[in-house]
């Protein structure tokens, strides 16, 4: 009973930390979020999140904000402290430097410079630690660190706005707006949150976008226009508009041309060819990883998402589906040379929200679970 208590108490202190963790959604890159929360008696005596990359860590912001002593207390983190010099100093440190008398963290950092580390680093110094509360949301949050930390890649999410018939723009091509205003909200929200976006020249010739978040408050994506022979207007507006973008070309893209972007601020940047003859995207994806790029968004167009979905280097899709049909159009995605249902590309459905008239479908690349699927009771990882 005692244990059942505890591990109910753990819980709801990990979900705050969760929440807490999320507050620094699209300002942390490349580094994860991590929230922490510290208790004393059944009281939260201090909160902190990992607020923006190079600042603070999460457990020493919640040190920071500690009302009283914070010795013998239970510190409850969304994932294990560092034990690394990095920009700042290694939390773990801190944390044994403070003497909490138990230490909760939610999942192991799969960072090699830390991965257990942390975790023997406060045994070591005789302080309870538990791991493992909550472990698949802490893990869920910190999907795309998680990704980039062991791959050196981005995360990709597709997103894409559709009509219930599968369209996203009238075969005249035009597409605006397929979406509602509280959609268009949703889908800047995403831009805000992801360290860039890429769209091919198809959009960028059809819509002119801005590919800004101008409609929720954050920081403005970086910019990529996928654009193998560099064919666009250098006047289109994220071209032209003096913000960050980079544009992916072949050595097939004339030199005019490159120069006339660059003389507008935009960087140009020739990658391989895949057999077709366009820019290679995976090899695309390691150069945006070198550069600390740890979060993609593709918005399209259909040609570009079938590319990603082919090459299998999208990671989430997201679909903005509308409550309408038009019959004849453009489809959302490309031909994927898939002739047989059993070829059919596998989804797994994370949530269904909905934004104004329309429904928000999130899913994951992969076969979904089934209950057959499903871990026999008990063999879940315990603490150490």
């Amino acid at each position: 009973m005692e244990d059942q208590k505890t591990r109910s108490l753990d819980e709801r202190f990990m979900r705050r930390a969760l929440a807490l963790a999320r507050k620094g959604e699209g300002s942390v890159s490349p580094n994860p979020l991590v929230g922490a929360v510290i208790v004393q008696n059944g009281r939260i005596i201090a909160e902190g999140f990992h607020r923006r990359y190079g600042e603070n860590h999460a457990e020493i912001d919640a040190i920071r904000n500690a009302t009283e002593t914070i010795a013998g207390a239970t510190f409850y983190v969304t994932l294990e402290p560092c034990s690394h010099h990095g920009r700042t100093p290694p939390c773990v440190a801190a944390l044994i430097a403070n003497r909490p008398g138990r230490v909760v963290v939610g999942t192991i950092d799969p960072n090699p410079l830390v991965s257990g580390r942390g975790i023997e680093a406060l045994q070591q110094s005789g302080i309870e630690t538990d791991v493992g509360v909550l472990e698949e949301a802490c893990r869920e949050i910190n999907r795309v660190f998680f990704k980039y930390i062991r791959t050196g890649l981005p995360y990709v999410t597709l997103k894409f706005a559709q009509t219930l018939d599968g369209r996203i723009a009238a075969a005249s091509g035009h597409s605006r707006w397929i979406s509602s205003p509280p959609s268009l909200r949703f889908a800047h929200r995403l831009r805000a949150i992801h360290d860039a976006i890429l769209v091919g020249a198809g959009t960028v010739l059809t819509d002119n976008p801005e590919l800004t978040c101008r409609l929720v408050r954050g920081r403005d994506p970086f910019r990529i226009v996928v654009d193998s022979r560099l064919s666009l207007s250098p006047e289109a507006t994220v071209f032209s508009d003096g913000k960050r973008t980079f544009a992916a070309v072949t050595r097939h893209a004339p030199a005019e041309s490159r120069r006339l972007l660059e003389k507008k601020g935009v960087e140009v940047v020739e990658i391989g060819e895949d057999p077709a003859g366009r820019v290679d995207l995976r090899e695309l994806l390691v150069l945006l990883g070198k550069r600390e790029i740890s979060s993609l968004l593709v918005e399209g167009g259909a040609a570009v998402a079938a590319s990603f979905l082919k090459e299998k280097l999208a990671d989430r899709l997201i679909v903005i589906l509308a409550p309408k049909i038009i019959g004849q159009g453009i489809n959302a995605v490309g031909d994927l040379g898939i002739r047989r249902m059993d070829d059919a590309l596998d989804f797994s459905f994370q949530r269904v929200t909905r934004r104004g008239v329309d429904l928000i479908l999130d899913a994951r690349i992969g076969r979904p679970q089934t209950d057959t699927d499903a871990p026999p009771p008990g063999s879940r990882r315990g603490r150490s």
